[in-house]
């Protein structure tokens, strides 16, 4: 009983590890090129993470599945359990996990 300060006080440590690395991390290269719209850094990124000098390609691919994102229709729950193909999957899913809840596995 006496000891759990010390416990408590061990989290300190490698949040100050983090604290101290983190200024020094590169920045994602999808969040420069999607967010930040900046496609230089985003290259300059890929080539630090990728280890080689041509990453047009991999661009290309992160634009190519924004595009995507961005035309895939979002569907609310009211909608999903209208349609019969997902309807029983999704009634599935809620029964597993309500019973999760009820008997206590998780908390174990």
């Amino acid at each position: 009983e006496s000891r759990w300060p010390f416990l408590f006080g061990a989290i300190i440590v490698p949040s100050l590890i983090q604290a101290v690395i983190l200024p020094f991390l590169p920045e994602s290269p999808r969040y420069l090129l999607l967010e930040k719209h900046n496609r230089s850094k985003a290259e300059k990124a890929f080539q630090r993470f990728l280890g080689k000098d041509d990453v047009s390609q991999e661009i290309e691919e992160v634009l190519a599945e924004s595009r995507a994102q961005r035309n895939t229709k979002l569907v609310s729950v009211v909608q999903l359990l209208r349609t019969r193909t997902v309807r029983w999957q999704i009634l599935t899913v809620v029964v597993t996990m309500g019973c999760y809840q009820l008997c206590g596995l998780n908390a174990v």
